[in-house]
Parts: structure tokens; sequence; C-alpha cells
């Protein structure tokens, strides 16, 4: 009993509330007492508690519903039922349901003594496995990109090595990877960190403008430029100019871009006379440059020249066990800017996500995250808030059938629904007769 906690005893009995109070407090703990649920969980939202004790027969609420509502919003608050009607039935369902520990009315100080010895080695415990998760996760990190995946841990050893050279770099990964996270990460550990860092999508800007985006222009090159203006190569100097959707450039700037890297000199649109610059190249790209070479929208000598090191960044469906360990990343980031206080996400609905295909990526997973934060109503999210998942096509992921999509979603809603099959049924839009053959055909069966 030396860790000092706060504590709530929720008993419609006046003398067990005072019998309480005046034990812990002897103990130095601080106590505070409600004769109701609905009264404790008034103080739950005013302040946190480490422990309950709550007695199961109550007016209004039952302790086993106050306990299901505790587990739900406040899941780090340990419970202990106390009853004086105990019963197999009730001590099996309070345990089910997450409480500590369940004690049976009357009982002597050394049977409290004992249960308050057994909480407090589960909250060292759980101090033990929070450190550790801590440290996983500053081990997971690098730069600002998370996974403890082989392919995220094999990345995170590469970044450095390629941080040390100045040859460029050509990453290659799907929309939503985090290419610009890793050109960043390079940059950031090379010899050129201290200068500025230059991203460019070349999707976005057309053509003719990306030439006098990068190169710069002189006064009156055209009809829009009423002065001279530096391109991104000469601002960027000294530092790093990440070219994103390398792919989509025409050839003809491809030409110019290989003379620049060839010459490490550029010229200004209207300009005749030549700048030298020092700048390191990172492109990257979610096309097949490949297929490109072949078709020649792409020229092989500019290929070579941005590919002297290549990195491929695994798509999300390829590292799904990073999954957790990013949705805990941006659940903490989403609440802490919402000033929301979401901190858990349900097994169901962390089922859903590991399951889900993330053709988006990392980036489709943060705004799900992002999205479910925002319209969630409670300190869990569950498997409902991210339904919106299960209502879009996984854009042609491979590795997933509509079988595998059926399956997992009616066994989202029958789990959702407490294998309830009326209320399931009701909810996926067909017959209870066509549930049940669902069922069987699939294999479902309820988690015990």
């Amino acid at each position: 009993m030396n860790e000092k906690m706060s504590i709530m005893i929720v008993d419609d009995e006046m003398i067990v509330r005072e019998s309480f109070l005046h034990w812990f407090k002897r103990g130095g703990h601080r106590v505070d007492a409600a004769a109701s649920g609905m009264e404790a969980l008034k103080k739950l939202e005013e302040s946190a508690f480490d422990l309950m004790f709550v007695d199961i027969k109550m007016p209004g609420m039952s302790g086993i519903e106050l306990l299901e509502k505790v587990k739900a919003e406040y899941p780090e608050t340990i419970v202990v039922i106390i009853t004086a009607y105990g019963s197999i039935e009730s001590a099996v369902q309070a345990m089910k349901i997450g409480a500590a520990d369940y004690l049976l009315k009357p009982f002597k100080p050394d049977q409290l003594s004992l249960v308050m010895e057994k909480i407090a080695q589960q909250r060292k415990l759980a101090k033990e496995y929070n450190y550790l998760k801590g440290r996983l996760e500053h081990m997971s990190r690098f730069e600002n990109i998370i996974g403890q995946s082989d392919a995220m841990q094999e990345l995170f050893q590469l970044i450095p090595e390629v941080a040390d050279s100045d040859a460029s770099v050509l990453l290659i990964g799907e929309t939503g990877t985090g290419k610009e996270m890793v050109a960043k990460a390079i940059h950031a550990r090379s010899r050129r960190a201290n200068y500025p860092f230059i991203a460019i999508n070349c999707g976005a800007i057309p053509d003719s403008l990306l030439e006098s985006e990068l190169f710069g222009h002189q006064k009156g090159a055209f009809t829009s430029a009423v002065q001279s203006r530096k391109g991104f190569i000469e601002v960027v100097s000294g530092g790093t100019l990440f070219l994103d959707e390398i792919g989509e450039i025409s050839t003809k700037m491809q030409v110019d871009l290989l003379r620049v890297l060839q010459e490490k000199k550029i010229t200004r649109v209207g300009s005749t006379q030549s700048v030298e610059v020092d700048f390191r190249l990172i492109s990257a790209t979610s096309r097949d440059l490949e297929e490109q070479l072949s078709n020649r929208s792409f020229r092989e000598d500019f290929y070579y020249r941005i590919n002297v090191i290549e990195i491929q960044i695994p798509p999300l469906r390829k590292r799904k066990e990073d999954i957790p360990l990013l949705v805990n990343h941006f659940l903490n980031k989403f609440s802490h800017e919402t000033t929301k206080h979401v901190d858990h996400v349900s097994r169901e609905a962390e089922m859903l996500l590991k399951n889900y295909d993330w053709p988006g990526n990392v980036r489709e997973l943060e705004n799900a995250i992002e999205r479910a934060v925002v319209l969630s109503k409670s300190r869990t999210l569950n498997a409902s808030d991210f339904a919106f998942l299960c209502a879009q096509p996984t854009g042609g992921s491979p590795g997933r059938s509509l079988f595998d999509m059926e399956r997992t979603h009616i066994e989202l809603v029958m789990t959702e629904c407490d294998w309830n099959i009326s209320q399931a049924a009701k909810i996926l839009g067909i017959h209870r007769a066509t549930l049940h053959k669902k069922i069987n055909m699939y294999g479902l069966k309820r988690d015990n």
C-alpha cells in the first residue's frame, strides 16, 4: 500500500462508503465517493481516478452497467466489483467486461489489503509495459518516419548510408507511402542539412511553367515576366531539390535537367548567361519508369542519371505490422489537435484497419484516423467509426477478393451487434435466413 492512488467508492449504502473512505484515507490515498452510477460518471468527467470499487446492486444503473461504461470511456481506470449477492454468473460477466477483481461483502481488511497489493503489482507491470512500449516506439522512428517492420528497418539503415554521398536518388513507391518524408530524412542527415530543402510536385505544374520555376527567367522573357526571378535550382543552392512525380515531365524537360546535372550550370529563360549551381537531386515516382523507357516517353540517359541510388518504399498493405504503431501515432496527433480525449482503438476497429488494403497508403490511414477522431463521441474508436472504409472500393489492391471483403464486413457487424442476428441482419440489409447462410458459408463463430 505504499503507492498513493486516487480512488472512488461507488455504493448506495452510506455505511459502506464511509468505511472505505476512512480506511483508504488512513493509507494516504485521495478518496471520493458516489452513491450511484450516474454520480460516479459525473465525477469521472471532472477528475481522473486510478481505481474504483463498484457495488453491483444500485438503483438506476447497476454496477455491471457502470463497469461497461467505465471500461469503454476510461479503460485505464481499474475497477473492482463488490457485492453482497455474489454469483458465478455475475463474477464471470464482470471479469469478462474487464473488472480487476470481485469481492463479496462483508470482507475483512486483510482481504482488501491483498486486493490493493495485487492492483499495485498490476499498475507496476502496466508502467513497465508502457515504458517498453515507448522505447519500442522510439526505436521505430527515423526522423518523422514510423515503422517497425523489417522493410522499414532496412530503410532506416539505408538512409544514413545514402545521406553520406551526393549521388542522385530515385525513390519509388505508391502515392501516400511517404516519399517526401524519406527525401527530407536523407537531406537532414546529409552535409547539406543546413541549406534549403525544396520540394516540387512535377505533376502539378504545367511543363511550360516548370521550366521557369526550375531555371528562373529574365525580365521580358515572356509576357508576364515583368521582372527577373531566380528559379528553384538557384534558390536551393547548397541544399537538396526534391522532384516528386518525375515521370510526369516532358522529354524536353528531361533533356534540360540532364544538361544541368552534367554541367552543374543553368541558364535562365530569356538569358544567354549561364550560372553555376550546387545542389543534390532526389527524385520520386509512383509510375513505372521502366515501362516509360520501353515506350520512349522517358529518356534512358536521364533515367540512369537520376537513378544512381534507387530506394523502394513499401506500400502499407505489405507492412501491416506497422499499422497499430501508426494508428497510435495519428491518434495522439489528432487527439491533441482537436483537444478531444480519444486515445483508444477497439480490438474490432484494429482488426478492420489491419484487414483494409489502404490503396492510399499511410496518407489514407492518417486521413481515416483524423476523420474518426473528429466525429467520435467517445474515448475509444470502434469499427463503426470506420464504416466509410467498408463502403469504399479498395482501388484494385491485389490480394483481396469480394469473398474476403464480405466475410470481414459480416464478422465486424456481428461483433458490433454482440452476435444479435436480427440487429446485424437489419444493419446489413438482408434477411435473417440469408445472414445465417452466410455465417455458415464463411465459417464465422463467436469469439469467446
